[in-house]
């Protein structure tokens, strides 16, 4: 596997049609993804005083946050109603290689800040809403 640039690791939104289409948040200048799996410990005293893990047996998640510069896209103005609403909507990230993960998810936190002298920018999180695919 190359080397991939930070500038294509892309978080987009859905349209909701169908074909269902994805729009990029526009401004995002950091883009950061984590995968996670919470472990079932299944430990006994069998275990000879190791720790033991049910394979496939916890909650699995996606966590996505980002953070830019406000340029009032229609992606960006979603995000807002989102939040405001707590929807769940459709989200892909994708990568310079050219993969890509989609799902649902839920806008759980933007931030906006600016200083008098600078552009007004923005934070966000979003938390995974059921399976999420790899395409």
């Amino acid at each position: 596997m190359s080397i991939e640039s930070g500038a294509a690791f892309l978080l987009k939104i859905g349209d909701g049609g169908t074909p269902e289409g994805f729009q990029t948040v526009a401004g995002l200048r950091t883009t950061q993804m984590t995968l996670a799996t919470e472990p079932v410990v299944v430990t006994n005293k069998g275990s000879g005083g190791w720790r033991q893990l049910l394979p496939a047996g916890g909650v699995r998640s996606v966590s996505i946050s980002g953070a830019g510069v406000f340029t009032g896209s229609v992606a960006e103005l979603r995000l807002k109603s989102l939040v405001m609403n707590g929807a769940v909507d459709r989200f892909e990230v994708s990568f310079e290689s050219g993969e890509r993960l989609r799902g649902a998810f839920q806008v759980t936190r933007l931030d906006y800040s600016g200083d008098f002298n600078g552009e007004r920018s923005f934070a966000l999180s979003l938390e995974s809403s059921g399976p999420v695919e790899a395409l």
